[in-house]
Formats: structure tokens, sequence, C-alpha cells
């Protein structure tokens, strides 16, 4: 059975539009107030993803990231980025989309991207909350590390993936 406003249908990925950006932060901070909670402090998640923020600032990183937008039910669920290097710099589901296959949308968004433009080695800073999901993707863990946002240390894990060549 289907709630009301809730379809099964599968994500949509999309490329970013300018417009998307106050979406988007309010999918960053939903994720990492929802979703994170269990691995999180409240303080580590205010540092994380504060209430108060530069739009401008978040506006214009998000065009220069330009990150794949994935929407469901008619609304942005999620968004994430893959840079030249292979780098994956940020990677976002809405707080009331975890385990609807935005995740997965996305992965697969990147890793197509990855294969058409060369790219063999996908890499991010990885947040326990998103661990077990990279993990299922197939990445592995290089190393356990801490970054430090508005003076609270956070912990993470550099994690990786080789992809295999387009068949």
């Amino acid at each position: 059975m289907v709630s009301a406003g809730r379809s099964d249908a599968p994500p949509r990925v999309r490329a970013f539009a300018p417009a998307d950006a106050p979406a988007l932060r309010a999918v960053f901070a939903s994720s990492v107030h929802t979703l994170a909670a269990p691995y999180y402090t409240p303080a580590e998640r205010a540092a994380w993803a504060p209430a108060a923020h530069d739009a401008a600032q978040w506006a214009a990183r998000m065009h220069a990231l330009q990150p794949f937008v994935a929407e469901l039910d008619g609304r942005i669920a999620g968004f994430a980025d893959l840079q030249p290097s292979g780098y994956i710099d940020m990677f976002f589901v809405a707080g009331d989309c975890g385990g609807r296959g935005v995740a997965k949308a996305l992965m697969a968004r990147i890793e197509a991207s990855a294969r058409e433009r060369g790219i063999g080695l996908l890499f991010a800073h990885v947040s326990l909350a998103a661990e077990a999901f990279f993990e299922r993707a197939g990445f592995n863990v290089d190393q356990r590390q801490t970054v430090e946002r508005a003076g609270v240390v956070l912990r993470n894990a550099r994690m990786s993936r080789r992809l295999a060549p387009a068949s």
C-alpha cells in the first residue's frame, strides 16, 4: 500500500539548475540532522549543518560543484557531485527519503558519469552515517580521520573505489 503523496516510482536524477540551491541546502540540513543523528551528537550536527548560513555562499558552492539532483515524488530528495579528480565532495539524501533508492540512483549516475569521463577511481570523505551505504556500493575504508567544523571535531572515513572499465 502506498501512502498519500508517496509513490513507488524510482527517483529521477537530473543535472543541477541554479534555482535548486535553496532546496539542496534543505536536503543537506535534513540529512545531517535526521539521518546522521544516530552517529553524531547534537553539537556535532549543529557545527556540521548550522541553521544560520550564507545562502549566496551556498549557491556559489553548488554552482561550482554542479551536483546531480535526485527527485522523488515531485520534489528534490537528494544530491551528489563528481569532481574531475574522482572526488565526491557532497552526497546527501533528505531525512525523510532514506531507504527509498535515492542514494542508489545518485551513485549509479556518479558511476556512469565517471566511466563516460574516464575517471577510474572514486573517493570521498564519508560520514559515519553514510559509511555502510558506501561499503555496499563497493567502496573501501582507506583511512579513519577527523575534520573540524566550527571548532568541533567530527569523525569520518576516507573511502575509495576503483571502477572497472566499461565493457
